[in-house]
């Protein structure tokens, strides 16, 4: 997206295209029935733990290791091949997310770096920092054009913008943009995908639309596909109100079907099933 213009509040037109404030008011809803739940109110943390593990999976299923979730908390080691090594990036990520709260609004630049950092867990040249130009790009199931180092540092720096000076747009519309700007970016040399998708649950939780992190994202965006995915995706490059808007609801979706995820969670410790 562009991050350029006279208005002060870039983000907050975003909330005014056609069916938007109606995926705004249906993510509402649904983070509020898992947050009213009777179990929230005695066993958050178990909710909390279990839709980090299943935001994970998740994740990394969107950026090829799609285990089953039994699988992924079976496992100990994930330090063998690419999927394993990419299930262990995505866990990592989850786990660090909220420890960087705090520091998102003050400087989103140095977050992402750090996510980076984790996710790559290795100590290369490139590891931690935008790529510049000339670096190659590790991400094969992110199919779309992508911008040379000049213009990514350009619009990554506009973004970080953004971020620093707020605004009133609604929590899903700002998660959604750095989600897709992210994503459409490619900033760093691998792991853009899962770097994203935390980028946005970090958005959301520290929004306050989320709070204890229950309403895992990327389970939905994993539920509704690579091929919509990328399709919404494309969306939002297109620049268009009607592709913007398009992956703001394909995002809210997603929001939603992870409150779903949580709230089944949720009666199943209620039945003692869980």
């Amino acid at each position: 997206m562009s991050t350029t213009g006279a208005t002060a509040d870039p983000l907050a037109a975003l909330g005014d295209l056609p069916g938007v404030a109606d995926s705004v008011e249906s993510v509402r809803k649904a983070v509020d029935r898992v947050y009213g739940h009777r179990v929230m109110r005695r066993r958050s943390n178990e909710i909390t733990s279990e839709a980090a593990l299943r935001g994970a999976r998740g994740s990394a299923a969107l950026s090829g290791a799609d285990w089953a979730l039994e699988e992924v908390r079976r496992r100990s080691d994930f330090s063998g091949d690419g999927e394993a090594r990419t299930m262990g990036a995505a866990l990592r990520l989850t786990a660090e997310a909220g420890q960087l709260l705090s520091i998102w609004r003050q400087s989103p630049l140095r977050v992402l770096a750090r996510l980076h950092l984790v996710a790559a867990a290795d100590k290369a040249e490139h590891v931690g920092r935008p790529r510049r130009a000339g670096e190659p790009v590790d991400e094969p199931l992110i199919d779309l054009p992508l911008p040379g180092a000049e213009e990514m540092h350009g619009r990554l720096e506009g973004l970080a913008d953004i971020v620093i000076a707020g605004g009133s747009a609604p929590a899903l519309v700002t998660a959604a943009v750095v989600h897709g700007e992210l994503l459409a970016l490619r900033p760093f040399t691998a792991h853009n995908g899962l770097v994203a998708r935390t980028a946005e649950r970090i958005v959301l939780v520290g929004s306050g639309l989320d709070p204890k992190s229950v309403c895992p994202a990327e389970v939905g965006h994993a539920e509704l596909g690579q091929d919509a995915y990328q399709e919404a995706l494309r969306g939002y490059l297109s620049g268009t109100a009607e592709g913007m808007a398009a992956w703001i609801a394909h995002c809210g979706r997603a929001v939603a079907l992870g409150a779903r995820e949580s709230t089944a969670v949720c009666e199943a410790l209620q039945r003692g099933a869980a």
